[in-house]
């Protein structure tokens, strides 16, 4: 793993947002197989979400549930779905056994490189990015606002950022490129 759980301490600055609301070119990242795959790719779905995650982020296994009803209901209306382990320690074997026991049913991918981290500028685990194919990224984030700080949590979300910008794309509106602050577990830095 990449050390012990850095929930709470600050990232090192990442480069200015302002730049990704270009269109951004695909990154090759590994699937379970350990083949390649671009993402994104469009070729599956005009619009592709990519949830950033680690098998061992409090966080982001708490999200497993919300997640997959994200899946299950925007899943069948053309949205397509990965979920990105960022932890190049994490092998496919206890990836796999993450997945089981938290039910994520939809591909997952390994961003062994950091390089859709960097192209995102994600910082912690969750996070997720949403890129359509006519607007580049248009979103990064989080997923609700059930996370206040941490430690500190809501018993339900005032505000559902992701399912805000993906009911959107389905109405047929690609939205400007929007960001929010995700609480979670930050992404360390490769050495």
């Amino acid at each position: 793993m990449l050390g012990l759980l850095s929930c709470g301490e600050k990232p090192a600055p990442k480069p200015d947002d302002a730049k990704l609301e270009q269109t951004v070119k695909p990154v090759v990242l590994l699937n379970l197989a350990g083949d390649e795959v671009q993402v994104p790719d469009f070729s599956q779905s005009n619009c592709q979400v990519v949830v950033f995650s680690r098998v061992d982020c409090p966080i982001s296994n708490r999200y497993a549930v919300e997640v997959g009803r994200i899946v299950a209901e925007y899943g069948p209306q053309g949205i397509g779905f990965h979920m990105v382990y960022v932890d190049p320690d994490e092998t496919p074997e206890l990836i796999n056994k993450h997945r089981q026991e938290y039910g994520y049913d939809f591909s997952a991918l390994r961003d062994t490189k950091h390089r859709l981290v960097k192209l995102t500028n994600a910082t912690v685990t969750p996070e997720v990015a949403v890129f359509c194919r006519d607007g580049g990224m248009v979103y990064r984030g989080r997923i609700d606002d059930q996370y206040v700080d941490f430690g500190k949590q809501r018993r339900q979300p005032n505000k559902r950022d992701l399912r805000d910008v993906l009911s959107s794309i389905v109405a047929g509106t690609i939205p400007a490129f929007s960001s929010t602050k995700a609480i979670g577990c930050y992404i360390e830095e490769l050495e």
